[in-house]
């Protein structure tokens, strides 16, 4: 429903001086204390009142829309032509709305200004750790804002449904709940610096096969237990700013026109307060858009153009309400951000060195070391002479970053890289080893393993390139630099038995030659810092306590992926025309889900993840036993290191519900990470609150459309990864009758 706006006379809104630059056509900039909506005593909501009123209709047509013209207002940001930005309008202090997309620039300059560049979301996943996605999150904030930019169109919180999705490494993997304290982090410290955060892309867009025009077919159940509850979660506790629509259709209508998704759904279901912006080239229709919770076209505007606005207020399919409340919602956002009370109109410096230490950091924290038969790592640097280095340039010989665009193309200009062999030198040198390092970018496959053959160990390098508007064709390693790299590593650990293989890659691939190498080390793409990063965790200087966010699967067809049906997808009966329907025909059993109900080992389970250490996890407790199913639950453990060094272990808890609610075996439902030295130990506690924003407890009732509440025993299961329950118990929950 519109609020009731606020009159005042557009002489006295304006004041004086502005009214006599709008007589001389002057882009004049308002005198603060003339514009009353600039009162800072005032609420948001009754500055965004107060400034609409103010607001002629062209004006108010052309804040719905961005426009690609020359940014020329900030020294050191030249014209872009993807105007990524909403024209500012001084006279009514309006500040212009520059927007850089995701943490890998492309932002509303012509020429990206340098920033740190960063390990890929997978990564920050890989930590389970919530303050990882906070300073992942806070170098965001702050470079966003040096850069003069003052929107950030992350986090991507869609799922890793499909193993092959060209966009999993922008994603944070294949569960909600993980997902959603990890965007909850990121969007609190991203809006602290004062910058708006979009989520996206809303929803239901977990593949890039087809986006524009295929159909994804989900039921509203499945919907809100898994593909809206990160968005729910980023919402409800980090007042979230704005939400992106996707392209797909959902059940048949596309999602920025989808006034189930964007008004019942999101904004009725999800609490959300926000705005909501399209994704580009994902608006179809202008009175329907609009009508359906559609606040702002994004970039370039094909149907909020005066003219077709003009056109539907004339045809009275829109009226002027409808265009004030779209507004609203984006004003009082940023009223309550500080965005017109410090705009950001100038460039600022950044530590890069500071922050480079801080994606290293976050990058041993996130890379997962995924087999490490006999303790084939750390290697010792005291015991080795020779290195090889061995992989294609893309992997192994340059830092390798996250993909954008129809190449590997870096976007993000960044201040230095720290290359594979540069990594290995650094580490060999701080242990005091005279070991040397030799690099071979595998061009012949033979004299790679000559190479390998005679070197004391081999460290092969291998990946993939995921990227928006593709997704991977297989699940194999790509063939890339003209490298077959599955034949490479054959052919190294064939010479070497001593090969340890790192991957970088934006998501789960077939490992075929698993069984032949010892140690496996998952490093994702690990940007600038790659090579410290690497070698770092190497040679043992950290300890890696990454868990997999994501499954990898044993074969190229299952779970959510078993059928061409369920993806890419098919024409349904052949003649269009829509191209291509995806089913969700999974429902709830997507991820470790599925192969938790069918009894599947996945090659690599969700939540997998070896030390350098071990750890013992043991006396659970979980408190109270019987609950009405209100009560916050609380489940205490221990967690041991009983190994030799340091390192950090992440307890897991899982829980079951009643066969009522009708659900997979388990869903992930907390955890914690506990770093201990040798001999410590520690008990950890992880509350379930049934109250909280991912409903732990409870599943989606299409009946009743709400959460509820089954009466019955529920399991709670404890380990270190999804397929490693080492402890469990049960409670009894009864809900009082008519409350479920």
């Amino acid at each position: 429903m519109t609020r009731s706006r606020l009159s005042a006379p557009r002489a006295l809104a304006l004041g004086v001086a502005a009214v006599l630059a709008a007589t001389l056509g002057l882009p004049a900039v308002a005198n603060a204390d003339d514009l009353p909506w600039m009162n800072t005593a005032l609420s948001a909501e009754a500055r965004s009142d107060l400034l609409i009123d103010a607001m002629t209709l062209d004006e108010k047509i052309q804040q719905i829309a961005m426009r690609p013209v020359a940014n020329t207002n900030i020294p050191g940001c030249a014209f872009s032509a993807q105007g990524r930005h909403v024209e500012g309008i001084p006279h009514l202090a309006i500040p212009t709305l520059r927007m850089t997309n995701g943490p890998f620039g492309n932002g509303d300059c012509l020429v990206a200004p340098t920033s740190t560049g960063l390990t890929s979301a997978l990564t920050v996943a890989s930590s389970f750790d919530a303050a990882v996605s906070a300073e992942w999150g806070s170098i965001l904030g702050e470079e966003t804002r040096a850069s003069a930019h003052n929107v950030l169109l992350t986090p991507g919180i869609n799922l890793g449904r499909v193993a092959h999705a060209g966009r999993n490494f922008e994603y944070f993997g294949e569960d909600p709940y993980l997902a959603g304290v990890m965007a909850v982090a990121q969007v609190n410290a991203v809006q602290s610096f004062g910058v708006q955060s979009v989520a996206k892309h809303f929803a239901a867009n977990e593949q890039e096969t087809s986006r524009n025009t295929m159909d994804t077919l989900v039921e509203d159940r499945v919907m809100h237990e898994l593909y809206m509850l990160p968005f729910e979660m980023a919402i409800q506790e980090a007042n979230l700013a704005s939400v992106m629509c996707s392209y797909p259709r959902l059940n048949g209508t596309f999602a920025c026109e989808h006034e189930q998704l964007l008004t019942d759904w999101l904004r009725d279901d999800l609490g959300f307060e926000g705005y909501v912006m399209s994704d580009r080239g994902a608006t179809h229709s202008t009175a329907p858009a609009i009508k359906a919770g559609l606040d702002l076209e994004f970039a370039s505007p094909r149907w909020f153009t005066p003219t077709l606005i003009n056109a539907a207020l004339a045809a009275g399919t829109l009226v002027i309400d409808d265009i004030d409340q779209a507004l609203d919602r984006r004003f009082t956002v940023m009223f309550e951000l500080g965005q017109f009370d410090d705009p950001i109109n100038s460039l600022s410096p950044i530590d890069y060195a500071t922050n480079g230490q801080r994606v290293q950091d976050i990058g041993e924290e996130g890379s997962v070391l995924l087999k490490n038969d006999d303790d084939t790592l750390p290697l010792d640097a005291a015991a080795l002479d020779s290195v090889a280095l061995i992989g294609t340039p893309t992997f192994a010989g340059q830092a390798k970053f996250n993909s954008q665009g129809p190449s590997n193309a870096i976007v993000v200009t960044a201040p230095y890289t720290v290359t594979p062999e540069q990594g290995l030198n650094n580490a060999l040198d701080a242990l005091g080893s005279d070991a040397t390092v030799t690099y071979n970018n595998a061009s012949d496959i033979a004299a790679a393993a000559a190479l390998a053959a005679a070197s004391d160990v081999a460290v092969v390098m291998v990946g993939d390139i995921s990227r928006e508007g593709v997704d991977r064709a297989n699940l194999s390693l790509p063939t890339t630099d003209g490298v077959n790299q599955d034949a490479l590593v054959a052919a190294v650990v064939a010479a070497n038995p001593n090969t340890v293989v790192v991957l970088k890659n934006g998501g789960p691939v077939l490992l075929p030659w698993l069984s032949e190498v010892p140690a496996v080390l998952e490093a994702w793409y690990p940007a600038q810092e790659d090579g410290n990063i690497v070698a770092n965790l190497l040679f043992g200087v950290a300890n890696p306590s990454g868990k997999l966010p994501i499954t990898f699967p044993s074969q190229e067809r299952e779970a959510a992926f078993a059928t061409v049906e369920q993806f890419p997808g098919v024409d349904p009966d052949g003649t269009g025309p829509l191209p291509r329907t995806a089913s969700y025909s999974e429902g709830l059993e997507m991820g470790y889900r599925w192969y938790d109900a069918n009894d599947v080992q996945p090659t690599f389970a969700f939540g997998h993840g070896l030390s350098y250490t071990d750890f013992e996890l043991s006396k659970l407790v979980v408190t109270p036993k019987k609950t009405d199913g209100t009560q916050k639950i609380q489940v205490s453990f221990f967690v041991e290191n009983t190994g030799d060094v340091a390192g950090a272990e992440v307890g897991q808890v899982y829980l079951g519900l009643p066969a009522e609610a009708d659900q997979p075996p388990k869903r992930l439902v907390g955890f914690d990470k506990v770093t201990l030295n040798p001999g410590e130990k520690q008990r950890v506690t992880v509350t379930i609150d049934p109250a909280a924003s991912n409903h732990p407890l409870s599943y989606w009732n299409t009946e009743a459309d709400a959460w509820s509440t089954a009466s019955g025993t529920y399991t709670v299961y404890v380990g270190n990864s999804s397929d490693n329950i080492t402890l469990q118990d049960t409670i009894t929950i009864r809900v009082p009758k008519g409350q479920q």
